[in-house]
């Protein structure tokens, strides 16, 4: 086989852990019972993986495994609040969001907005942040549900879901994360926290693809939402469709090797992370995007003034790292959530998104800073510049740790 890149693009997805992939292994070929039989030993087998699963992931996040709906993804997860709290509210109903958000929440509220609902997209400030204070200022009467990203996907900033989550609690307004890029990364206990409702996926936190879960507050008042998907009713006659009962049991076991881990992984890849963030400051017109403190420990990311990005993404195929969110790179418009921090289109296009993941190791992290720096460093002795502005001084932040 051919040398492969070094992979740091964790925040896109994650490698399956081998622990994980041992977990699941039975459920595809011996007990693999669907777990809605509850005739015969197959389905009951099949219908304990799934139960000791759901305890697994509410462990680490701090709920009842009762709380939790299994859903294709974060994806899902994020439509089937948007569209089933707000579709069973009053026609016009208001909801917040803003602009640092997934598109899977953008463009559900888009959607909303066309059906009659009123949608109000707050600024982020410089760093990607939701300034509190604008979520207080935008609650009318007629709010019912504010939506904000827990972890930011692209530049990693950790936005303030506690206070967010008391001021709507305060308003009797829903509050709904979606912490897609949290859970497993940094500490999260549902039960000390104002949140209503929390999305999130298993193939983040090195568990499979095409499994994610919405977490949903219990207790008064009930929250009410309409599904999106009818057939059976399964998951609490929210999500109708058969358990995929392997990805559900890795799903599992991926919270319970991430909860083990959790500290002192996130320690590890800070490390790692400041180390290629020095490293990368040797070179002119380095900028760092997102918060400098407040950001998950695997993330750095970056632009560099003065060089093309799409020369500079062709030049290095060394090393697996995406230019802004990988869900969008199919997208040619810079990213929105860099446009929204007021990075202009030049730099935001020559962005690079790092996502440092638990297999990397020292020496990956030195090579990828070797290749970024003769990258960069060629294409500037070759001319092939960007048409940024070249009086834009570099913004680079002392420390990142």
């Amino acid at each position: 086989m051919a040398h492969r890149p070094i992979y740091l693009d964790h925040h896109s997805t994650t490698p399956v852990d081998p622990g994980v992939w041992e977990a699941m292994s039975p459920y595809f070929t011996e007990a693999f019972g669907n777990a809605a039989s509850i005739n015969h030993a197959y389905g009951w087998e099949a219908a304990k993986g799934v139960d000791n699963a759901r305890r697994q992931i509410a462990e680490l996040i701090g709920t009842e495994a009762e709380r939790l709906i299994f859903t294709s993804g974060a994806t899902e997860s994020n439509n089937l609040v948007l569209k089933g709290v707000m579709r069973t509210a009053r026609p016009g109903s208001h909801l917040v969001i803003n602009l640092g958000e997934h598109r899977s929440i953008i463009d559900p509220a888009k959607r909303l907005q066309r059906g009659g609902n009123a949608v109000t997209q707050l600024p982020i400030d410089e760093h990607g942040m939701v300034n509190p204070q604008h979520v207080a200022e935008a609650l009318r009467p007629n709010t019912v549900l504010v939506s904000v990203i827990w972890a930011n996907n692209e530049v990693g900033t950790i936005n303030a879901v506690a206070e967010i989550g008391e001021i709507c609690r305060q308003k009797r307004v829903l509050f709904h994360t979606d912490a897609t890029q949290a859970v497993g990364k940094i500490p999260i206990d549902l039960s000390q926290l104002p949140i209503d409702l929390m999305s999130f996926s298993a193939h983040k936190l090195y568990g499979p693809k095409g499994i994610g879960a919405l977490w949903i507050r219990g207790g008064s008042p009930r929250i009410i939402i309409e599904p999106l998907i009818d057939g059976g009713g399964h998951e609490r006659h929210l999500r109708s469709g058969t358990l995929p009962v392997p990805l559900i049991v890795g799903f599992g076991t991926a919270s319970e090797i991430a909860k083990e881990c959790l500290d002192e992984e996130a320690e590890r890849l800070a490390d790692l992370r400041d180390h290629l963030w020095s490293r990368l400051q040797r070179l002119e017109g380095v900028n760092l995007h997102g918060h400098p403190t407040h950001r998950l420990p695997g993330n750095l990311n970056i632009s560099i003034a003065g060089v093309d990005g799409e020369a500079l993404m062709t030049g290095l195929k060394a090393i697996a790292v995406s230019s802004g969110s990988a869900c969008t790179t199919a997208d040619p418009e810079p990213s929105h959530v860099l446009r929204a921090m007021g990075v202009n289109d030049a730099l935001s296009r020559a962005s690079l998104r790092f996502g440092i993941g638990r297999f990397n190791t020292r020496d990956e992290i030195e090579q990828a800073a070797d290749v970024v720096i003769e990258t960069v460093s060629r294409l500037r002795r070759l001319g092939v510049i960007s048409d940024s502005d070249p009086e834009q001084p570099p913004n680079i932040p002392e420390d990142v740790s």
